[in-house]
């Protein structure tokens, strides 16, 4: 075929999936009206893994999963946008990573709201001013984002989805590198490039900031300073790429959670987040953890945090495979309560299939 034919062939083609994608989403409009009448919600994380399973197991190239993933998700963001207006809350200011990942989420057709900090995040949709939130839980590098886990122990809303995003930091300025006599960022951002500041940068004053987009902000307004952020922050603050991907490891990933009203469907590719303590006894932590074993659920995370509100007390925070639902799950957590002080379901939602692994 000539490229005049091959192009014609492209008009045409670019025909059908218009009038297909538009029927798609009145099909998805009629699915929300039913859903509002059910009183059900409009974004539903279950739904869109099983549509994002479908689209893998019948593509045969040359578009790449992840690109499939890509034009998927922003056709479902328009017909949620469409069903229903949806806020979505991150923390801020634009061109975080949360802001990123947010948009990696739900893409570019729903409401963004900035906030200052995580526990605003989960204030907002408290409150009933965002749908949802989106807030960093950990960093493949530096471990667990202690201040989400300690909204987690306060809040009653629950985990409905997971966002895995990879991480690439950069030391962004208005002057060259030698110039820099002060670098912002947040203190995991320090954490992560540990090595090249010790190496490249020893003696700059370490200001630890909010997030990495204030960072950007504030080293744009500031002669002789410098941050540690993203490629699009970069872009929206006007700073120059003085030094590229900084972090210490290659592979960075950072793990975001979705935070809403309840909980959705088993999928069958799920994951749950619980909170336990236990009381002050010897082999009390082994007997409430062989709850998941005896039940063959894996155990794929834990951590520690204190309690704010008993000195000298502890919340343990687990993830396990699986979904609340699921008959073993439910009779592990049966059996982990017995053992219990405390005991809460954070959620149970879909294992994100891009996971960084």
């Amino acid at each position: 075929m000539t490229l005049d034919e091959l192009r014609r062939r492209i008009d045409e083609l670019d025909r059908q999936l218009v009038a297909l994608l538009n029927e798609r989403t009145r099909v998805a409009i009629e699915i929300g009206r039913i859903k509002r009448e059910r009183g059900e919600s409009i974004f539903a994380p279950d739904r869109e893994i099983q549509v994002l399973d479908r689209t893998r197991a019948v593509n045969e190239g040359p578009l790449s999963d992840a690109s499939l993933q890509a034009i998927y998700r922003e056709i479902m963001s328009a017909a949620i946008a469409l069903q229903r207006p949806l806020n979505i809350a991150y923390l801020g200011p634009p061109a975080t990573f949360t802001h990123q990942a947010a948009r990696m989420r739900f893409g570019a057709s729903v409401q963004y709201s900035s906030c200052d900090t995580i526990s605003d995040v989960f204030t907002s949709v408290e409150k009933g001013r965002a749908d949802y939130g989106v807030v960093p839980i950990e960093n493949s590098t530096e471990g667990a984002v202690t201040h989400t886990l300690d909204e987690l122990a306060e809040t009653s809303l629950k985990i409905v989805a997971e966002v895995y995003l990879p991480i690439s930091h950069h030391l962004l300025a208005k002057c060259p590198k030698d110039q820099i006599r002060k670098i912002y960022s947040k203190p995991e951002v320090f954490g992560q490039c540990r090595r090249f500041l010790q190496s490249e940068m020893a003696g700059v004053d370490l200001v630890p900031v909010s997030s990495t987009a204030r960072a950007a902000e504030m080293a744009a307004a500031e002669p002789g300073a410098g941050a540690l952020a993203g490629a699009q922050a970069a872009e929206t603050y006007g700073l120059d790429v003085v030094a590229s991907e900084v972090q210490d490891l290659r592979g960075n990933t950072t793990r975001f959670l979705v935070v809403g009203a309840a909980c959705g469907r088993p999928t069958g590719h799920d994951r749950t987040s619980l909170l336990f303590s236990v009381q002050h006894r010897v082999g009390a932590l082994h007997r409430a953890l062989a709850a998941f074993s005896e039940h063959g659920v894996n155990l794929c995370k834990i951590e520690s945090r204190p309690n704010r509100t008993a000195a000298w007390e502890y919340f343990f925070y687990v993830d396990v495979e699986g979904h609340m639902d699921d008959p073993p799950v439910a009779a592990a957590i049966a059996q982990l309560e017995r053992e219990c002080t405390v005991l809460r379901v954070l959620g149970s939602y879909p294992r994100a299939w891009d996971r960084g692994e």
